[in-house]
């Protein structure tokens, strides 16, 4: 069973209509009820991160989301800005992050872009695992997916960089901490790709 967190960001549905073509159950939490036995959870958000944090600071969850992260230690990955919230803080807002890894999220340096059209990174992009995880199973080699991002998760931890990505320089576009993972890619829009790693995080 996935739980997947609803807090007024990200395309909920995207996930669970995946999940629907790979036949895992999914559980969509939002309230900290709704948050009883969970096994696993997705943690997703678009957009500006000070906002994502208020939207889940405001939603009731957060103090069951770290019982169970922190304290449960089951499985969790965030997904673009929900990998940014998992960090300390970010250069984007004000708000302190869920601090969940060690990191900080930094905006990418436009000097060192060289393509017409710098920010956001949007598109498609190589996703070159660093570590060997089963949540890249059957994704070693050649595997792409869509990006949509200004900012950047920057580890304070090299171990916990799970995969990296090529944008003016390499940058961790996937981390991994104990029963906790981040990736900057969209995998709910990343087709057959995408639908692979989401499949494999079901199977932890």
């Amino acid at each position: 069973m996935i739980t997947i967190i609803d807090y007024g960001v990200g395309n909920i549905n995207a996930f669970v209509n995946v999940y629907k073509r790979v036949d895992v159950p999914v559980k969509i939490a939002k309230t900290k009820e709704d948050l009883q036995d969970a096994q696993k959870l997705i943690l997703p958000g678009v957009g500006h991160f000070d906002h994502a944090m208020t939207q889940l600071n405001n939603s009731g969850m957060r103090d069951k989301l770290d019982e169970l992260v922190l304290n449960q230690k089951i499985p969790v990955i965030g997904i673009c800005v929900g990998m940014q919230m998992m960090a300390n803080n970010s250069d984007e807002g004000k708000l302190e992050g869920l601090k969940w890894i060690d990191a900080t999220v930094k905006k990418f340096d436009e000097t060192k872009i060289n393509q017409v059209t710098r920010l956001p990174h949007m598109g498609w992009n190589d996703v070159k695992p660093v570590k060997d995880m089963e949540l890249f199973t059957g994704l070693e080699n050649d595997s792409i997916f869509y990006f949509l991002h200004t900012y950047y998760f920057q580890c304070n931890n090299q171990e916990d960089i799970m995969a990296v990505t090529d944008y003016g320089g390499e940058f961790a576009s996937a981390a991994h901490h104990e029963n906790k993972y981040g990736i900057q890619f969209h995998p709910e829009k990343s087709h057959h790709y995408g639908e692979i790693l989401l499949h494999n995080f079901a199977k932890l």
